[in-house]
C-alpha cells in the first residue's frame, strides 16, 4: 500500500511539473552567494565536469536542496550519476531513475527538487541510515555500494563536512 501511495505521489507530481513550461536550453545557476565560497560547490563541479555531465550546471541546486533537507550533499549527485550518469541519460529529466525511470520532470531542477524532498520527508526513506535508504530506492544487492563508492570518490566522508 505504501508504495503505491508512494508511486501514485510521483505520477501526480511528474503531472504536475509536466503542466510547467520548460526553457529550451538550460543555462548554468549561479551559486548563492553563501556557497561561491563552499568547497563543496568546486568539488561538485570538478565531479561532473570531468566526465562532461550535463549535473554540472545545476550544482548550486544539488547543494541548496541538500541543506534544506538536510541530506549528505554527495548523495543526490552520486544516485544521479549511477542512474543517468549525472544527466547524460536522463529522459524526460529523471536524472535519478525515478520511479523506475517512469517519472517526467518539467526540468532538472523539478527533478533534483522533487527527489529531494521525497528522501527527506516521504516515510518510506525519512530518518533512515543510508544503507537503508539504498536499498528502499532500490533493492538490487549492489546499488548501495555503488552508490557508496561514487559518494566516496566525490568526497571521503571525512571531508568538506
Amino acid at each position: 500500500m505504501r508504495k503505491l501511495f508512494s508511486n501514485g505521489l510521483v505520477v501526480v507530481a511528474g503531472a504536475l511539473c509536466l503542466a510547467t513550461p520548460v526553457a529550451k536550453s538550460v543555462p548554468q545557476y549561479p551559486p548563492a552567494p553563501e556557497y561561491q565560497e563552499d568547497p563543496r560547490l568546486a568539488c561538485l563541479q570538478q565531479f561532473f565536469g570531468q566526465s562532461d555531465c550535463p549535473a554540472v550546471r545545476f550544482v548550486p541546486v544539488f547543494l541548496q536542496v541538500a541543506d534544506t533537507y538536510h541530506l549528505d550533499w554527495r548523495l543526490l549527485p552520486s544516485i544521479s550519476f549511477v542512474e543517468s550518469t549525472g544527466g547524460k541519460q536522463a529522459p524526460n529529466n529523471n536524472f535519478f531513475g525515478w520511479d523506475s525511470g517512469r517519472a517526467a520532470f518539467a526540468s532538472p531542477i523539478a527533478a533534483i527538487q522533487a527527489v529531494a524532498y521525497q528522501l527527506a520527508t516521504s516515510s518510506l526513506y525519512k530518518n533512515k541510515k543510508l544503507d537503508s535508504l539504498l536499498r528502499t530506492y532500490n533493492p538490487n544487492a549492489d546499488y548501495a555500494r555503488k552508490v557508496k563508492s561514487v559518494m566516496q570518490s566525490i568526497a571521503p566522508t571525512d571531508t568538506l563536512e
